[in-house]
């Protein structure tokens, strides 16, 4: 029982996981609507959505405790397992934290005939803006009194811990990984006492980039629903088989939360459920011993955030971050961008299993 599955082993781990997510997915909604623990987004295009429940990853904690418990005799699955409830619980205090609002911010509108900065933007005719910047906050009072803005609506403002807390909290989830003592070579290479910066890299890494993702009805589980799939057919066709079990759970995850998570969304996953997600996929590449096919796979989300940090840099201007809000500031369609991220996806992981076929 230290990770060898045969296909009937695997099959009835996937209906396992997939019926449990569905299950819990739809009880912890029920109670979240009861407790009114709902989403206000802050994004202008997304307030239709104020009122849909978050929190919901809180499902993939039961799911993967349930897993651990049927499955702790297997190695790969115990592990992955344990780092995603690790993750979990971390996001979960995130979302706790979330639920105390920290400020009210203007949402204007430019009511002139000419283009006019606020903060770093260069807000057009008719265009609606949240007041967020110190900078923006300074010129706004200015720009009210020359009528040039109006105030059209408020959003509140989650409290969130520190960007160094969050840091450190994502470092020990890697620590926790790593001491272990299963990840020993990478890619190839012995790794040695290097075993521990780069799996925290890793796991650093995987976490921020699903959480930024997750912005649009479906788009983190299903971007990882399909990464991971393409794991399991890299374990399959190229082996070992060991590869696809972990893969496997984290693809009935995303499956079952896909039910009520598509478009319209009934639920959002919040950061309980994108720290699971980061850091599963993160641990199963690494436990997997998959790095340079595992991180192609999460090629869009990687991208994503190197735009994001782009921008934070000043290197690059996004009217709102990230590039998947940026797209539907500029009209292209939540659904339209979710699929042409997932077909993205799909592309990049035909790409990697082609040249591993052909080329490597």
């Amino acid at each position: 029982m230290c990770g060898k599955m045969n296909n009937t082993d695997m099959l009835i781990l996937f209906l396992i996981t997939l019926c449990a997510t569905i299950f819990f997915t739809w009880y912890v909604k029920r109670i979240l609507l009861k407790a009114r623990i709902a989403d206000n987004p802050i994004v202008s295009e997304h307030r239709h959505k104020s009122g849909t429940p978050t929190m919901g990853g809180i499902a993939f904690l039961f799911t993967i405790s349930l897993i651990i418990a049927l499955y702790y005799q297997n190695t790969p699955i115990l592990i992955v397992s344990f780092i995603m409830l690790a993750g979990g619980i971390v996001g979960l205090v995130d979302d706790l934290i979330g639920l105390k609002v920290k400020e009210v911010q203007k949402i204007v509108v430019n009511t002139s005939d000419e283009v006019i900065t606020l903060g770093r933007l260069d807000v057009e005719p008719n265009e609606e803006v949240r007041v967020a910047t110190p900078k923006a906050k300074a010129e706004v009072d200015d720009l009210l009194k020359e009528g040039k803005v109006e105030v059209i609506g408020e959003v509140p403002i989650k409290t969130e811990p520190e960007e160094l807390e969050k840091i450190i909290c994502q470092i020990v989830l890697g620590l926790f990984l790593a001491l272990t003592g299963v990840i020993t070579t990478i890619g190839g290479f012995e790794l040695g006492i290097l075993a521990i910066p780069v799996v925290v890299i890793a796991i650093l890494g995987c976490i921020n980039s699903v959480n930024l993702i997750d912005g649009m009805d479906g788009l983190a589980a299903g971007i990882v629903a399909i990464a991971s799939a393409a794991c399991c057919l890299y374990g399959y066709l190229f082996g070992p088989a060991t590869i696809i079990p972990p893969f496997l759970i984290l693809v009935a995850l995303c499956l079952g939360f896909l039910v009520f998570n598509k478009h319209p969304a009934k639920i959002f996953m919040g950061d309980t459920g994108s720290f699971v997600l980061g850091t599963g996929y993160a641990a199963a590449v690494l436990v997997c011993d998959l790095p340079y096919f595992g991180v192609l796979a999460l090629g869009v989300p990687i991208v994503s955030v190197i735009v994001s940090l782009m921008h934070r840099a000043h290197i690059i201007k996004l009217p709102v971050e990230p590039l998947h809000h940026t797209l539907n500031h500029y009209g292209m369609s939540e659904t339209k961008i979710v699929y042409s991220y997932w077909a993205i996806t799909a592309a990049l992981c035909a790409i990697g299993i082609l040249l591993k076929m052909y080329v490597f």
